[in-house]
């Protein structure tokens, strides 16, 4: 089964076509980092209209690295949600557009369940029952799987998702967005034990960093000498280049430990899972792969390859193959709408 993947979610435009959940035909991604960089962050209605300039060059391309005609995709996927509401809806009227055309099943993805999935993307994949931890810009979850397409939230965040955190200390720092890649690369020649930053204290298996990320502020602070009231995005010039490592160092090794020790919590209430699955655009962090194939040894871990870390049409095709190994019908090509708040447990209403 041949799955034509669409993901624009956020500031990636990507597609691509899977053959049975598993084997990578083509993976076609187009991003806008380069276009927000110069703001630290993504600005909606731009990162909506860049879609819509690449979106159908993106999908023929991908059609065409896979050697594929429309007659020999069986499906076509989309992201619908979670996301920003203009990107989504470049995504969604453009599969929907496809499905009608083309007369193809359309199906409707989870981002968060994409992400996941990125883990099956040319391996045998996790065993159940596992723990999948989704680390991003706009989440931080565990998740507990029993089996394919069946997902419970067992930890959420209470605030900032890490990559969040690590995209606002950057700035603080002085580094280029995204955040993650840029704090990784300073991190290299800093010493993670120069600072001591505190683990926030949140009850059971949830999170919180806006704790985290206000205590590297005011470390930054008392170390450049500058009353609170300094305005944050001038901190960065008053550091050397050796302070701004070992801040990059310090916050990553202590957002690391706050994340495994969650899923260390984790894996002790639930002392039958056989896998642990990272996802998510923070799961591409070394630190991070380093220190949980040393912390859990003993269970099986996994990382997607690097480059599925991020966002990008080959998990959404992927997680579209297992849910129709699960049983779950394609959505009506007309009506399907998009949701950019809504759970990974929750049904989609469009289907109602």
């Amino acid at each position: 089964m041949k799955i034509l993947g669409i993901e624009t979610s956020c500031d990636e435009t990507a597609a691509a076509v899977v053959e049975d959940g598993v084997r990578i035909l083509s993976n076609v991604v187009v991003s806008q980092i380069d276009i927000f960089a110069e703001y630290g962050g993504v600005i909606p209605e731009v990162a909506a209209r860049s879609h819509l300039e690449v979106m159908l060059p993106v999908v023929d391309k991908a059609l065409l690295d896979a050697k594929c005609s429309w007659d020999e995709i069986d499906a076509i996927a989309v992201t619908h949600a979670p996301g920003l509401l203009g990107s989504l809806l470049i995504g969604t009227l453009t599969a929907r557009t496809l499905a009608i055309l083309h007369d193809k099943p359309l199906y409707a993805v989870h981002h968060l369940k994409s992400h996941v999935y990125a883990n099956w993307l040319d391996s045998s994949g996790p065993s159940f029952p596992l723990l999948a931890m989704v680390v991003s810009g706009g989440h931080t979850q565990i998740l507990y799987m029993s089996g394919h397409n069946q997902f419970e939230i067992i930890g959420t965040t209470h605030d900032d998702a890490v990559g969040e955190c690590f995209d606002k200390v950057a700035k603080i720092l002085g580094l280029p967005y995204p955040g993650g890649p840029s704090i990784a690369k300073a991190a290299k020649t800093g010493d993670p034990l120069k600072y001591k930053l505190p683990h926030p204290k949140v009850e059971g298996l949830d999170f919180s960093f806006s704790g985290l990320k206000t205590a590297v502020l005011r470390a930054v602070q008392k170390e450049a000498g500058v009353p609170i009231s300094y305005p944050s995005h001038q901190l960065a010039e008053l550091l050397s280049m050796q302070q701004v490592a070992d801040f990059a160092a310090s916050f990553q090794k202590t957002a690391v430990d706050i994340l495994l020790e969650k899923l260390e919590a984790a894996l002790r209430k639930y002392p039958g899972v056989k896998s642990v699955a990272f996802a998510g655009g923070v799961s591409a962090n070394e630190t991070l792969r380093e220190k949980a194939y040393e912390k859990f040894s003993g269970i099986n871990v996994w990382f997607p390859d690097s480059k599925l870390s991020g966002d990008n049409g080959a998990m959404v095709a992927a997680a579209c193959y297992y849910e129709i190994e699960s049983g779950v019908l394609p959505t009506d090509s007309y009506t399907l709408n998009i949701y950019p708040r809504i759970s990974i447990e929750s049904r989609d209403p469009s289907t109602d």
